[in-house]
């Protein structure tokens, strides 16, 4: 049939629904996208399968970046853990392990996200509340007790004092016995989306940059399995970002690091295999599925385009957390249903990694009650749902295959805008970035309020409730411990070799040597988080957001 003759024979179908009610006026997705009735190959004329889809493990990846995906292997399935002392993480990690974890995601409190340790005054009041406090090489051992570092695979949510929160874990695995070359894992050191969402930044952009290619290039040298990156969408979506503006504001600070690097002198097929993503899964089930599917499509292409030899330096290899901002403290219980949907998008769509959040989340850190259940939402998707069966299974739909296209059609609109701006850091300093989120944000909510986007529980379905699951509560004198411990650290430690390596940190940070040893000198001499983060914020100064009216 004929593009042509299908648009007829769709104009006189669509004769026959005059005068039948929709339930609706206009049909959206979760980004406000308008949706058609129906969806036919009208809509992806010329479609060229080699071109725009492939096979699973082969240019241009849309399909997914191994031959056999889920088939082969099943995702990581990666729970975030993280709050008060390194004892309590500890314990949940270990509980997490024992339900069948298969790696570990570590959330820091907001001090230690600052590179500050928990005995300094701005820190006060902030303890443990939304991670675990890590001020030491001696706290990332107690986080890690009887866990084998080299066994597990960790990532760790950590970006401005990445390279010394990276630089405790190295020590500490060594510590063990491990070696550099066995360790595996992601930092998320993705500084770029601070600046234009989630706002825990410390250095100014150029030398956090420096800081960021100083990683891959180590991590390249002598840690050749970890992830030193994962260029990560999901606090930009969190934001209030849409899925497109998620999508392209992600691409777009991953090339910025690529072309950064490249700048170095590094080689793209030599540090390009360890980059990975980190991306939201929100509510709408097929537009989520076609952002992952456009990302990894343009993102080979990018990387083919820079000069990319190796098929794996043209993978977009991604871990995935659900939505923590679609989560509601009313009627909390069914957030385990939004969290379910959310992760089959991530599983459809060829996550190589998820976390689930728990239902517990709107009200507080989860419980081991809620947890379990997210983590065992995860187990039931990969042994019982049968998506896995068959690799990325809504591929030739046309509605899927439509979205998938306008994502990518798009994501380059907003790659041109961005280029007119003068690149990512002047886009940052103009304010672009953050006030497409802060509207995509107003839109969403004015949806809301105008019940034109239905929330149950919160604008609809409503009940008056006694909120009964149980809610986590945190070791009362677990700061009382943390700061105890940071006394005797201080107290004990060699005070010669603890000045000279943070000397020689503040030197090296001047020049333009590779500042990763000098980090890990000042770490293994057991200098401090804010210790070590206070020199470099010595040399580089510390950023100030410009004010956008």
């Amino acid at each position: 049939m004929t593009v042509d003759k299908l648009k007829k024979a769709r104009k006189e179908w669509e004769k026959s629904l005059e005068g039948s009610k929709e339930r609706q006026d206009d049909f959206i997705t979760t980004s406000s996208l308008p949706i058609d009735r129906l969806y036919t190959p009208a809509d992806i004329p010329d479609y060229d399968y080699f071109e725009k889809l492939g096979f699973p493990g082969q240019y241009p990846f849309t399909r997914g970046v191994q031959p056999n995906m889920h088939r082969g292997r099943l995702w990581t399935m990666r729970q975030f853990a993280g709050f008060g002392t390194a004892e309590e993480t500890n314990k949940r990690f270990k509980f997490l392990i024992g339900h069948g974890e298969t790696g570990l995601s570590t959330a820091f409190d907001y001090p230690t996200l600052y590179g500050r340790d928990t005995d300094d005054a701005l820190a006060e009041g902030e303890f443990g509340k939304c991670g675990v406090a890590i001020s030491s090489l001696k706290d990332m051992e107690i986080l890690f007790d009887g866990i084998q570092m080299k066994d597990v695979s960790t990532s760790m949510t950590i970006n401005g004092p990445a390279p010394v929160v990276w630089g405790f874990y190295l020590a500490g695995a060594e510590r063990q016995g491990a070696s550099l070359e066995q360790l595996n894992g992601t930092i998320q050191n993705d500084i770029l989306k601070e600046y234009i969402a989630q706002k825990s930044w410390i250095f100014p952009p150029e030398p956090s940059m420096r800081l960021i290619i100083d990683t891959f290039e180590f991590g390249t040298r002598h840690v050749p399995k970890w992830n030193t990156i994962s260029i990560s969408g999901y606090h930009i979506r969190e934001a209030g970002s849409t899925a497109l503006q998620e999508l392209a504001f992600t691409l777009g600070d991953g090339l910025a690091y690529v072309d950064a690097a490249m700048e170095r002198g590094l080689k793209l097929d030599d540090f390009a295999p360890r980059l990975s993503f980190f991306f939201n899964a929100h509510n709408d089930l097929f537009e989520e599925i076609a952002k992952y599917r456009a990302a990894r499509r343009i993102w080979a292409k990018e990387m083919k385009k820079r000069g990319a030899k190796k098929p794996r330096s043209m993978w977009m290899r991604f871990h995935t957390q659900t939505a923590g901002c679609s989560l509601t403290a009313q009627q909390p219980e069914i957030n385990i249903v939004r969290t379910t949907i959310q992760a089959l998008a991530a599983v459809m769509g060829g996550t190589q990694s998820l976390h689930t959040n728990s239902m517990d989340e709107a009200l507080a850190l989860p419980s081991e009650k809620a947890v379990k259940i997210a983590l065992r939402t995860q187990q039931i998707i990969a042994h019982e749902s049968g998506v896995t069966n068959t690799i990325d299974p809504l591929a030739g739909s046309y509605f899927v295959e439509y979205m998938t296209d306008y994502m990518e059609e798009k994501t380059y609109d907003y790659f041109g805008k961005v280029e007119a701006l003068g690149g990512v850091l002047k886009a940052i300093e103009k304010g672009f970035f953050q006030q497409e989120i802060a509207n995509a944000s107003y839109r969403y909510q004015k949806e809301i309020d105008a019940k034109k986007r239905i929330m149950v529980g919160v604008n609809d379905f409503t009940e008056a409730e006694h909120i009964d699951i149980p809610i986590l509560k945190m070791d009362p004198a677990g700061e009382k411990r943390q700061l105890a411990r940071l006394r005797k650290l201080r107290k004990d430690r060699d005070g010669s070799k603890y000045e000279k390596a943070l000397s020689n940190l503040g030197k090296a940070a001047e020049g333009h040597d590779n500042l990763m040893p000098f980090i890990l000198d000042a770490v293994k001499a057991h200098a401090t988080l804010g210790e070590t983060c206070n020199v470099l914020r010595y040399v580089f100064g510390e950023y100030d957001e410009p004010p956008i009216y």
